[in-house]
């Protein structure tokens, strides 16, 4: 019995996507010469290097299948292509409905804002306020009467007096100043 653990590996493993026909996904080709690996288009130029390697050594079995595993690559590569091209066009289509959508909803809001500007044009055409209808400003205090407009500077104003300490009191010297009795303090 196997243990939930190596259950649980194996299921990543088998949980990967296809990368599907993409131009630039690394294969591995197992051909008559050993593994070439690389991108569809260069494994194509390697197999039509090999054929032609081939041909120079008059070995017209290996050109065949050379030139047969350099077909297969290059439909390959076709198919990418056209899924690529296909991918594209879907996506510049929706670019332009996206942007025939933005289109559509900026002139609907251009004219929503001018219907509104035209709204408040009307109502405050329709309002016309009188201005000498219309509460006036506050007005500034008017000036005394004894101001003759001139500024005040420090050597127009009087010194101010200085402020003399109040010696502190003796509590005890405070008690004997008191008089006891009632009498002595009228």
């Amino acid at each position: 019995m196997r243990s939930s653990k190596s259950r649980s590996r194996g299921n990543k493993t088998r949980n990967r996507q296809s990368h599907g026909n993409n131009q630039n996904r690394v294969f591995d080709s197992s051909g008559p010469e050993g593994k070439v690996r690389g991108t569809p288009q260069q494994i194509i130029d390697k197999y039509n290097q090999l054929a032609r390697d081939a041909q120079l050594s008059n070995d017209r079995v290996a050109v065949e299948n050379f030139q047969q595993h350099a077909e297969h690559y290059t439909r390959m590569l076709a198919d990418a292509l056209r899924e690529a091209e296909v991918k594209r066009e879907q996506q510049e289509t929706q670019n332009r409905e996206r942007q025939q959508q933005r289109d559509a909803e900026r002139v609907e809001r251009q004219e929503r804002d001018a219907a509104r500007r035209d709204d408040a044009v009307n109502q405050a055409e329709d309002k016309q306020v009188d201005p000498a209808s219309a509460p006036q400003p506050d007005m500034a205090p008017a000036k005394p009467a004894d101001d003759n407009g001139l500024v005040e500077t420090p050597e127009s104003k009087p010194a101010p007096r200085k402020r003399t300490r109040k010696p502190k009191s003796n509590p005890v010297q405070q008690a004997e100043d008191t008089p006891d009795t009632p009498e002595a303090a009228e």
